[in-house]
């Protein structure tokens, strides 16, 4: 068995406690401030074989600064594209947290969708801004669950846990995803635009590339209509922002509950201010027991690739490269 300790893996200074704890005991564990070359010790640089990060397009001088690096394992289920097609293409393998956090993000969309139907949030500060006591009964919520049709754009394994939560309200559930699922007994709709035409609840679930990038536009959003409901649990850069502002301003749409955002962590101004949104900081999987999963799943990647010679979670991209096992 390989002595881990004798591998050189970089990290942030600033990680996810289980992955930070667990890749400081097995392994020479680098750390660095924020992505950043010119950080990255130079007695290390030619010795950097693993890296772990939550990827986006800032690690990417990094990646190039590290002539060994083998294999990144990226914190989290979704993976931006920039940063890991460029590993990718320089032969390094991917990796990714799938599976441990499916039902904690489904749960996160079904709370977000009660809250943005139901303003919970709103109507909890009404009783400790003591407004109950002195003002009276917060206002009944215009929005409701019931009677409502459920899209969900993208059936993978998060989408058809939040189908199945959906099926419990006993609510239909209709998708559109790139090609039909098998073996599910919900209505597809070859495109997003027919979707939106027949539900009035559309849950983003979909991962975050070129191809998904404003695919909720305007045309979209009027498609959903004045009662439609959008929450967004996938990747801010899956809606339109600016369109989304105007159709909630301007009642297209009723509502929206989004728990991502275009330019993280950075929210539109427009909207904080409206009472008809529910935002959340990107909290999706951010329970204490998923992320530990999360970062326990991120260690294994890198031990097993240097003890056994292969990664457990590769993304498809690096497993379609014949990247997931090591050379």
């Amino acid at each position: 068995m390989k002595d881990l300790k004798s591998v050189s893996v970089l990290m942030p200074a600033r990680f996810y406690d289980r992955a930070a704890e667990r890749n400081l005991d097995a392994f020479d564990a680098v750390l660095i401030d924020r992505p950043d070359p010119a950080l990255i010790p130079a007695d290390k640089r030619e010795t950097i074989t693993g890296m772990a990060a939550l990827l986006n397009p800032d690690w990417v001088p990094v990646i190039d600064a590290l002539p060994s690096l083998e294999i990144i394992s990226n914190f989290g289920v979704g993976y931006h594209p920039v940063p890991s097609l460029h590993a990718i293409g320089k032969g390094i393998c991917v990796t990714h947290t799938p599976d441990v956090l499916n039902e904690e993000v489904a749960d996160t969309a079904i709370g977000v969708l009660l809250n943005t139907l139901r303003r919970f949030d709103q109507a909890g500060q009404w009783v400790r801004d003591g407004k109950w006591e002195t003002v009276g009964n917060f206002t009944p919520s215009p929005l409701t669950l019931r009677g409502r049709t459920v899209g969900l754009f993208g059936l993978g394994r998060i989408g058809k846990a939040i189908a199945r939560r959906i099926e419990g309200f006993g609510l239909p559930v209709h998708y559109h995803a790139r090609r039909r699922v098998e073996d599910v007994p919900y209505e597809y709709h070859p495109t997003l635009t027919g979707l939106t035409e027949a539900v009035d609840t559309l849950i983003c679930i979909v991962p975050g590339t070129p191809e998904t990038r404003h695919a909720v536009n305007a045309g979209v959003l009027e498609a959903l209509g004045p009662d439609g409901v959008l929450v967004n649990v996938a990747r801010g850069s899956v809606v339109d922002e600016k369109a989304l502002i105007a159709a909630l301003r301007n009642g297209t749409i009723a509502a929206a509950g989004l728990d991502v955002f275009e330019d993280e962590p950075y929210v539109p101004a427009d909207l904080m201010e409206m009472e008809n949104t529910f935002l959340t900081p990107h909290i999706g999987s951010g329970s204490a027991h998923t992320r530990a999963a999360m970062g326990d799943l991120v260690a294994d990647n890198l031990v097993s690739w240097f003890e056994k010679g292969e990664a457990v979670t590769p993304v498809p991209e690096a497993k379609k490269k014949g990247l997931a096992k090591r050379p």
